[in-house]
């Protein structure tokens, strides 16, 4: 009977087609310009001679003023309007890196990485907002999908290239090239058609932190995305921090070390165009979130007990498996749960709580993998994941009854 009603309400915008793939070739240039700027950028500060410790201030310049920012910026997506974003956040993604060239200094650096940082998390809003209101139901799944497998390749294309041209160009080369990407973007925000130019009138009580929270509190899809996304990213911060260092104490070729990395985010990327099949076969969004919670972290639990480099590929592909399927469709319930005048400001929420994840991460597990070893914080990381699943688990019925009265005609 659900797939019924799930079929029924998949539904497919006016010049949906066209907006995503404006969009995927937007973000993607912007995903390129920003994976190489994670190479680029501390290369650039250890030429400078920076310390470790400013090494890591610089890396995290990006994700401090979105941790707390992420809100506000969504109801500035909600009252400009996604087009109107799209120009600003990729000026500001071709701006960032342009700045290390006229200030190659450590304040040339920061500034570069705040100006990126905030550029890209109000371009992922915008592009998230329009993709959640080009359909609904399987139409949804499947456009979401389709855009973040190719935010994956631009993850996956980035540090190649950056790698290449940091080895035959010099450091200003590399800066300007990057800054050059998003003009991509820019391009692309010209041919998005029909909502994407127009800004809805939208009461300012329903795009604030308060807003936001009262949906957290009241709304299950709101509280399954968040629980979701937030815990995965959390793993996955632990996953991608510590999986090399761990890799190189057991002697591993850094050929191999970065095979087995990529082998995660290929696993993530392939399997986000047929999410939607998956979902079917399944039995259900909820049952999906909970297979996927489960393999991220059994994945992660077992990474730190063995040197077998088949049995850690196949761990890798669980956890790329596992976080491919949750976050675009965190992302989908979301915006099926959240009235469209409220949905970039939802996104938001989610943004800030992906920030805060990927912030704690490597610095609450980097204590801990001192004190007890790669194996118990590997352990942890996956414990931290089993506790998140049993409250998916908990929101799973209250959240089942939401999706079918979503879905209904007459809902």
């Amino acid at each position: 009977m659900r797939e019924d009603v799930h079929d029924n309400a998949s539904q497919q915008a006016p010049g949906a087609l066209r907006n995503l793939v404006m969009v995927c070739l937007g973000l993607t240039s912007v995903f390129i310009a920003q994976t190489m700027l994670l190479l680029a950028v501390p290369l650039r500060a250890l030429e400078l001679g920076a310390s470790p410790s400013l090494v890591g201030f610089v890396l995290s310049a990006p994700y401090l003023l979105p941790l707390v920012f992420a809100i506000p910026l969504g109801g500035v997506v909600t009252r400009l309007g996604p087009q109107r974003i799209f120009f600003i956040g990729a000026s500001g993604m071709m701006l960032g890196p342009w700045l290390s060239m006229v200030s190659p200094t450590f304040g040339g650096l920061v500034a570069t990485q705040v100006v990126v940082g905030l550029a890209q998390v109000v371009m992922v809003i915008a592009a998230q907002s329009v993709v959640a209101g080009l359909g609904r139901g399987r139409t949804l799944e499947r456009y979401f999908g389709w855009y973040t497998m190719c935010l994956s390749g631009g993850q996956l294309i980035g540090p190649l290239m950056a790698g290449h041209m940091i080895d035959t160009l010099s450091m200003s080369w590399v800066f300007a090239t990057i800054g050059g990407l998003p003009v991509i973007g820019l391009v692309s925000a010209c041919f998005l058609v029909d909502n994407t130019r127009r800004a809805p009138r939208t009461p300012r009580s329903l795009l604030g932190y308060r807003a936001q929270a009262s949906l957290l509190r009241h709304n299950s899809g709101v509280q399954m995305s968040l629980a979701v996304t937030v815990a995965v990213l959390f793993a996955l911060g632990a996953h991608a921090a510590f999986l090399p260092v761990y890799l190189e104490e057991l002697t591993f070729s850094a050929t191999l070390i970065g095979a087995l990395v990529s082998l995660r985010a290929l696993s993530a990327m392939l399997i986000r165009p047929i999410m939607s099949r998956v979902i079917e076969v399944m039995g259900g969004r909820s049952r999906t979130m909970v297979a996927s919670v489960a393999a991220v972290s059994l994945g992660l639990m077992f990474t730190g007990t063995t040197g077998n480099v088949a049995l850690l590929a196949i761990l890798a592909v669980l956890v790329g498996l596992g976080s491919g399927l949750s976050q675009p469709l965190s992302m989908v319930i979301l915006a099926e749960h959240v009235p469209a005048e409220q949905r970039s400001s939802a996104l938001g929420m989610r943004l800030m709580g992906n920030r805060g994840a990927q912030v704690m991460a490597p610095l609450v597990l980097g204590m801990i993998a001192e004190l007890v070893g790669f194996t118990l914080t590997f352990l942890l990381a996956g414990g931290v994941l089993l506790a998140a699943l049993a409250v998916v688990v908990r929101l799973a019925p209250a959240f089942d009854r939401a999706e079918r009265d979503n879905a209904s005609p007459t809902g």
